[in-house]
């Protein structure tokens, strides 16, 4: 048997093949639309004699806001002695598990095709291949599960602590006095929410996939063959 690499575009053709593709840009938008994203909300506080003062709350991934500055060092707002105060809440370990599964997808997604297109002859003659793919495949639907599942709840504290409820019970000054704080300008968290979607959309796509990795397995290929085909009669043994 010949194991040299022998490039054949056919699987791209079949399920197989093409369900990697998919899996190799949804993989490519889930990690892409989370890891990249950089906001800011900005805060207007309404002092009691009728002056505005805003504020900037910068955040961006990985989503450790208590290193987020609200109010850089001692400030005076509203005529009032504020000490540095930062942001609560830390959704770092949720959104890195997030784009580290969407990454391992990636190249895992990558290196499958390679073994499609220039070794599948060695990939069907071979039982390890597809076991193992198969394997992988139903790990990462596990995976696609979990980290979706997490980065969703992480999301919501990030909107939670940086949205004008968050922001208040954060602030001294907007509970303790006469000033009002408010969100008068939120960042476009459009992106973050797309990321929610690729990754529910990921696990999908990938427990799709097993389906068809299954089939490769000499599992799938026993449980049919020890079926008796149409018009077989079972013969009864000899006594």
């Amino acid at each position: 048997m010949m194991t040299g690499f022998r490039l054949n575009f056919t699987p791209l053709k079949e399920p197989l093949g093409f369900v990697k593709l998919v899996e190799w840009l949804t993989a490519i938008f889930a990690f892409g639309s989370c890891g990249g994203f950089s906001g800011k909300n900005i805060v207007t506080v309404l002092c009691g004699d009728g002056r505005n003062q805003t504020l900037d709350a910068d955040f961006h991934y990985p989503f450790r806001l208590a290193d987020v500055p609200l109010v850089a060092g001692n400030a005076t707002i509203c005529n009032q002695s504020v000490a540095a105060t930062h942001l609560v809440g830390d959704s770092a370990s949720s959104a890195e598990f997030f784009v580290g599964v969407a990454i391992v997808c990636f190249l895992y997604s990558m290196l499958a095709l390679l073994a499609y297109l220039g070794y599948m002859h060695v990939y069907k003659d071979s039982d390890f291949g597809p076991i193992f793919d198969f394997l992988i495949t139903a790990g990462l639907v596990f995976l696609w599960l979990v980290c979706s599942s997490a980065w969703a709840k992480g999301l919501q504290n990030v909107k939670d602590a940086t949205g004008t409820e968050g922001i208040s019970s954060t602030l001294a000054l907007c509970t303790g006095s006469n000033a009002t704080c408010e969100v008068t300008d939120f960042a476009n968290l459009r992106t973050l929410n797309i990321s929610v979607v690729f990754g529910f959309l990921n696990m999908f796509v990938w427990a799709g996939n097993a389906w068809f990795v299954y089939k490769e397995t000499r599992w799938h290929s026993r449980k049919f063959s020890s079926q008796p085909g149409p018009g077989r009669q079972q013969v009864p043994a000899a006594i």
